[in-house]
């Protein structure tokens, strides 16, 4: 069985596509090893379905249904980022709060195996 490795890679808010950027995907390219393919999940935010967009011949994109988050395991990624470090803060500006975010996303990324259980749906395994 060939290896697997997992990467995580992730751009805060202020750095997501705004539509100056027709190439967000070239920042995630850079994190697939040589030889290697990535499939991204999308939810339905306009950025990651705007026919403008470059995609990497590295990179897959899937968009999922619209209005199914059960479907998109980030979801429950955010809810622990929320209830484990971001959650009952005051931020004291928009700097502070996306500092914070990034300081919460780096100790989740630094836990491989939790965000493997979060991310995990039980009724996958049932087909």
């Amino acid at each position: 069985m060939p290896e697997r490795r997992q990467r995580c890679s992730a751009r805060p808010a202020p750095l997501q596509h705004r539509g100056d950027d027709p190439a967000p995907g070239r920042e995630i390219a850079t994190e697939i090893a040589p030889g290697k393919h990535a499939v991204l999940l999308l939810d339905q935010a306009g950025w990651h379905l705007s026919r403008h967009l470059v995609v990497p011949a590295t990179i897959t994109l899937v968009p999922l249904p619209p209005k199914c988050p059960e479907l998109n395991p980030v979801e429950n990624v955010w809810q622990f980022l929320r209830d484990n470090w971001l959650s009952n803060r005051v931020f004291h500006s928009y700097d502070n709060l996306v500092d914070h975010c990034c300081e919460a996303w780096n100790r989740l990324v630094d836990q491989p195996w939790k965000i493997m259980s979060i991310g995990t749906r039980d009724w996958t395994h049932r087909f």
